[in-house]
């Protein structure tokens, strides 16, 4: 029997309130929080902390989900990108450039696009849109 976890897109306008929103549901038993980085989010996903178990099913329910195509979207994703751009001593400048530019050209992926493949990428996570 898969575990069920919602999060709620009417929480989630930008990367900080998506953070919140899943901390608020998968962290709520933990006495720290995951910070606004895509690879906190893959590493909670893998389980072991957090409301995942290890390696167990899971139907992860997004809760007004299309809501935050447009809030995580192509404006907040140049804005992402840029804003790494401004420290190059601590970002791959060539990296994000071309992130950047796919992105302005309409072949890159926004940061919901992102969300969405990391969440494909474990297979043990059934997502579920609402």
């Amino acid at each position: 029997m898969k575990k069920t976890i919602a999060i709620d897109g009417d929480n989630i306008r930008d990367i900080s309130s998506f953070y919140e929103e899943i901390n608020r549901v998968f962290m709520a038993n933990e006495n720290w929080k995951l910070g606004p980085n895509l690879d906190a989010l893959n590493d909670l996903l893998y389980g072991g902390f957090g409301a995942i178990n290890g390696n167990e099913p899971v139907a992860l329910v997004w809760l007004n989900m299309e809501k935050n195509r447009a809030d995580l979207g192509l404006d907040l994703t140049r804005t992402f990108y840029r804003d790494k751009l401004r420290h190059p001593e601590t970002y791959d400048s060539d990296r994000i450039g071309k992130d950047l530019a796919a992105l302005e050209n309409g072949t890159g992926e926004t940061y919901f696009e992102i969300v969405l493949q990391i969440i494909a990428d474990h297979p043990n996570i059934e997502l579920l849109a609402c």
